[in-house]
């Protein structure tokens, strides 16, 4: 069985959410959860223990991510090929 990861992002207040990502986050965790429903809990005892707390809806706020991690003993899938024309795409 899969299990996912949530991964909390705390972004600054004036960079719009499609824009914040782990490259341009003040800071990034994550917790192993689950499933998909889990993503969108639990994080708030995260960010309550982080020194970021206190910024979080003043110059801050936070966005989750949900991510399939393989089962453990299972390989992980190979990513999609992103160059366009590749065989066997469409």
């Amino acid at each position: 069985m899969d299990v996912f990861a949530a991964i909390i992002l705390v972004c600054l207040s004036g960079m719009p959410p499609e824009d914040c990502d782990e490259r341009t986050a003040l800071d990034v965790q994550s917790i192993e959860v689950a499933n998909e429903v889990e993503c969108t809990q639990g994080w708030q005892e995260v960010i309550a223990r982080s020194p970021r707390a206190r910024d979080i809806g003043t110059s801050a706020y936070v966005k989750t991510l949900c991510r399939r991690l393989p089962a453990r003993g299972r390989p992980a899938p190979a990513a999609p090929d992103p160059r366009p024309g590749t065989p066997g795409r469409g």
